[in-house]
């Protein structure tokens, strides 16, 4: 028998260590395949926010505008014959072109953007600042991250919960008039939140001013830490009901349509034929394996809810990444439009790698297939 167990455990140990060797082969592919689509992507913005090179041009004629200013302004260059005053703006000028290498070609500094980007050294800004006064491109860009996160995090927790709690529910009452209404309602899903936010901003800080038409937190922000969070809060309620409200039915729908299919499956007709509760068929043999899909429908759902977040956040004036990438596009402050894709593009990243993982992980047949065999 002590044989027969080493075995046993043996063989345990064999197959635990082969599962893991292919999780972790799975996880660094993954890991590669979003890296070079990260990396694509942001090359890209690069081109197109460069316009191929032709920004060069204007900010060319931007550097040496903003240099014959200065010297023209300075009281101590107004005796300098017109010759010499003209050679100081060159030699100013030069200057500032060595210190942007816009003397090399525009394909070699677009390689060395790229790079500075991937490692996240994303320069100084051209126009723009944080509201502590830093030009530098990360410190806007993290000044602003917390605002997003907060705000999106909130929405989407709020309707996954929201959203399973009730698919269970109405699956338990097929046809009832409370299915029937969130399958009418479904297709009000295909508008955006910021759609729904201008309607909420006109009824609720308008015609019955009860809330803040935008920003995150009164002018001027109250000093007390418990005011200043119930500031935010109030602030959050019309961004997340817009969210929540662009999402919850098509969600509650999709989920309430797995739930259905699971709990018609024979494995289910047998828990309930062996007397086990509904509380517990619905947490083994029916909210278990959909988790899959429903972690693919949620995620899938964060990533729309990202992109759409430049629109959203300018509606309400909030001071997240989205009104940063609109704000830059308006000064064509071209580091900061890279800086936040980067970031989105990383955010993006993290998104689908997670879906990745956790499938590998709910789903050994994921596994098993990326690893070639059983």
């Amino acid at each position: 028998m002590s044989t027969l167990g080493q075995n046993v455990e043996a063989t345990t140990k064999g197959a635990l260590v082969r599962d893991l060797r292919r999780l972790g082969g799975f996880t660094a592919r993954r890991l590669i395949a979003l890296f070079l689509t990260v990396l694509v992507g942001v090359y890209l913005t690069i081109l197109i926010a460069n316009m191929g090179g032709r920004v060069d041009d204007l900010r060319l004629v931007q550097i040496r505008s903003e240099a014959a200013e200065m010297v023209r302004a300075d009281p101590a260059f107004f005796d300098l014959p017109s010759q010499e005053r003209n050679s100081l703006i060159e030699r100013q000028v030069q200057l500032e072109v060595e210190r942007l290498r816009l003397d090399q070609p525009f394909i070699l500094r677009s390689f060395n953007y790229l790079y500075q980007a991937m490692i996240l050294d994303l320069g100084r800004a051209e126009q723009m600042h944080s509201d502590s006064g830093a030009r530098d491109v990360y410190s806007i860009i993290v000044e602003r991250l917390p605002a997003t996160l907060l705000l999106f995090g909130t929405a989407n927790l709020l309707i996954f919960f929201v959203s399973v709690f009730a698919a269970l529910v109405l699956s338990r009452r097929y046809g009832s008039v409370a299915d029937r209404s969130v399958i009418a309602l479904a297709p009000s899903s295909a508008a955006p939140a910021w759609f729904y936010g201008i309607f909420l901003i006109l009824f609720f800080a308008f015609l019955a001013p009860v809330l803040p038409p935008g920003g995150m937190v009164q002018a001027p922000p109250p000093e007390s830490r418990l005011d200043y969070g119930l500031s935010v809060l109030r602030h959050m309620i019309m961004p997340v009901v817009a969210m929540f409200l662009s999402q919850i039915f098509i969600s509650i729908y999709s989920w309430r349509t797995f739930f259905l299919i699971h709990s018609s499956e024979d494995y289910v007709e047998m828990a309930r034929a062996k007397g086990l509760s509904p509380r517990m068929i619905e947490r083994r043999y029916i909210l278990r394996p959909t988790l899959s899909p429903i972690i693919t429908s949620f995620l899938l759902m964060l990533i729309g809810l990202w992109s759409g977040s430049i629109i959203l956040e300018q509606v309400f004036n909030w001071p997240g990444l989205g009104s940063l990438l609109f704000q830059a596009i308006g000064h064509r402050d071209t580091p900061v439009i890279i800086g936040s894709v980067v970031i989105f593009a990383y955010l993006l990243a993290l998104t689908v790698f997670l879906l990745d993982l956790l499938y590998g992980v709910l789903d050994p047949r994921v596994r098993i297939a990326q690893g070639g065999g059983a």
